[in-house]
């Protein structure tokens, strides 16, 4: 299959950012300069022959210039005028809901309504119909929901920015008091019950086509500051990573960064998206990120060049958002089929490598600088159906939960010397133990019947003087969240005994901080024990399975397959963990043993 490699570009005139009013306490001539940086990033565009996505907001609603602009450009360059949820703060809006709040999806549903009917409404009074697209930086299903039984012409949505969670607050100084983590880093199509879940199927599909806000550096960003990692030109900056080998603003590491989204092809069935949702505060006239304006304008420029260069080299398809959820919907009839992404470090030069998949059942993370464990974990399957805003128990975090978040919750490598969350494999022989997780390595990637499988590069652990030469495989069972675990001796080690013990760690949440686990419940077979923080353990040979059951997140977590042994613990008021593990002595062949995600009622 020819490889499509497909970019959104997204603009929105904000006539009253906030940027001008609070961070550099500017009034005067705001909406002229803002004016001025709408034309010249359409301008950017146009010029290397890109269309755009114009996301209008609720100020320009009310500015006869913007919309004659945004029907010129519609008219001569086929760009689509979409209408934006994000900013609405502006005099208008203040004045009629007598709020300083702007954030959609922190209103309570009432007001969520009020809103959206305002908006579509007077777009639709200046425009004479309804958009196909719109956006924000995150957008609850309440809303997805009401604007497509009301405003159905809406066929594609900016629903989510990725990893913006506790890392985004502290880098902000704690005072971003919006987190959304847990989302998917590429384009999906929505559960109507929780928007950060890809449906399962026709029955749960919201009915858009839902875009991320940025398109990210998927290792830098999960590990640091996502702000600082991003095909956004000014990310790049914030990051300060924008010199080349000249000394000069060159900024090769967002080349890269969009050269390694095109790479994605190779594991999406020659489909691979970036995007870039620009609003004006980046370009203002008094610098900002420690940037001047003359470097501001000219990495835009640059950045707006190499996608256009892409474009004339026939490697590149510039489409509207609204052409994209045709295009995505035309290519993705199969709710089961997963997003992946074997990503390297394009930052650093290391040879760390994350692989990330996503579908309607789970979202997860394998980092095969730790052998191949598993990282992160999101419960799809759970269909949490969590609401947020003003009037529910999320009114500022709309993270989707996790089962395992290493830099929440630790993983292996902790202070403590109890465990972090993880899912791992520790090796025992001659009395000697190590974890698969001081094991670097690299994968294969291969697309298989249902699903995918990594096949990581052998390594050697030496234990009691003997080396074991061993090989894991993962398998990912498309929609189902099922991980089947292989683990392979690949040397002759004669009657030696080594015993693999499949473990997993885990937590729920959406912060560092653990909630209550007295209504977890551990077991193995048909022995079970409500979690009392008393480090008890229920341990059965010959088990079929050991799991654990996790209300407050509707999932339940299984391990089973190649047994001897059935393990399932519980944590301690200091180490608020549950733990679950299959333990398996061979000394030759192999190990299989699977995980299996499942929705708890």
């Amino acid at each position: 299959m020819e490889n499509k490699f497909i970019v959104n570009i997204i603009h929105r005139p904000e006539l009253s950012p906030e940027y001008a009013e609070r961070a550099l306490g500017k009034k005067d001539g705001v909406r002229d300069e803002s004016l001025d940086i709408f034309r010249f990033q359409q301008d950017c565009a146009h010029k290397y022959g890109l269309k755009t996505t114009i996301q209008i907001t609720y100020a320009s609603l009310f500015s006869d210039v913007i919309i004659e602009l945004a029907k010129e450009d519609h008219e001569k360059y086929g760009d689509e005028i979409g209408l934006s949820l994000l900013g609405l703060p502006c005099p208008e809006f203040r004045e009629k809901y007598h709020t300083e709040d702007f954030c959609i999806w922190m209103f309570d549903e009432k007001r969520k309504e009020e809103i959206v009917d305002d908006v579509f409404g007077k777009f639709y009074e200046r425009f004479g119909f309804y958009p196909e697209s719109t956006s924000s930086y995150f957008l609850d299903a309440y809303t997805i929901n009401y604007i497509k039984k009301n405003y159905p012409s809406v066929k594609c949505a900016v629903a989510t920015c990725w990893e913006e969670g506790p890392k985004a607050y502290h880098t902000c100084n704690n005072s971003w008091y919006t987190f959304m983590d847990g989302g998917p880093w590429n384009p999906w199509i929505p559960s109507k019950v929780n928007s950060h879940c890809p449906a399962a199927d026709a029955a749960d599909d919201s009915g858009i086509v839902a875009i991320p806000h940025l398109s990210r550096d998927l290792m830098a960003c999960f590990d640091g500051n996502g702000s600082n990692f991003g095909t956004h030109p000014q990310n790049v900056l914030r990051g300060m990573i924008y010199y080349g080998d000249s000394g000069e603003w060159e900024y090769p590491y967002l080349y890269n960064l969009i050269d390694q989204y095109r790479h994605l092809a190779k594991y999406n069935d020659g489909y691979s998206y970036n995007m870039m949702f620009v609003g004006p505060g980046w370009l203002n006239r008094r610098g900002r990120w420690e940037a001047p304006y003359e470097l501001l304008a000219k990495s835009y420029d640059d950045g707006m060049k190499y996608y256009g260069k892409l474009k004339k080299e026939g490697k590149l398809s510039d489409m509207t958002m609204s052409e994209f959820a045709d295009y995505y919907r035309e290519s993705h009839k199969d709710y089961k089929r997963g997003e992946c992404a074997l990503w390297k470090d394009i930052l650093y030069g290391s040879n760390k490598e994350y692989f990330w998949y996503a579908d309607p059942a789970m979202r997860t993370c394998f980092d095969f600088n730790q052998g191949g464990a598993l990282i992160d974990l999101r419960p799809y399957v759970a269909r949490i159906p969590q609401k947020t805003g003003i009037g529910t128990e999320n009114v500022y975090d709309a993270s989707y939960p996790y089962l395992i978040q290493i830099n929440y919750r630790a993983g292996y490598f902790t202070h403590y010397a109890g465990a972090g969350t993880v899912r791992s494999c520790k090796i025992s022989c001659r009395g000697e133990s190590a974890d698969l997780c001081l094991c670097r390595t690299m994968a294969v990637y291969e697309k298989i019947d249902g699903g995918v499988r990594l096949t990581a590069d052998p390594v050697t652990v030496t234990l009691g003087g003997l080396d074991i030469v061993i090989q894991s495989v993962y398998t990912i069972v498309e929609g189902e969240g099922d991980i089947i675990t292989e683990r392979r001796i690949l040397n002759d080690i004669g009657d030696e005994k080594v015993t693999f013990y499949e473990y997993f760690t885990g937590a729920f949440g959406t912060t560092e901080y653990q909630a209550d686990m007295t209504g977890v419940t551990l077991g193995v077979d048909d022995e079970d024990m409500k979690f009392a923080y008393l480090g008890r353990k229920i341990v059965k040979n010959d088990a079929k399975r050991a799991y654990v059951t996790i209300p407050d997140v509707l999932t339940e977590v299984e391990m089973g397959g190649d047994c001897d042994e059935a393990v399932a613990e519980e944590g301690i008021a200091f180490s608020p963990v549950y733990h679950i593990g299959v333990r398996k002595t061979i000394s030759k062949g192999e190990v299989k043993t699977w995980l299996k995600l499942r929705k708890a009622n």
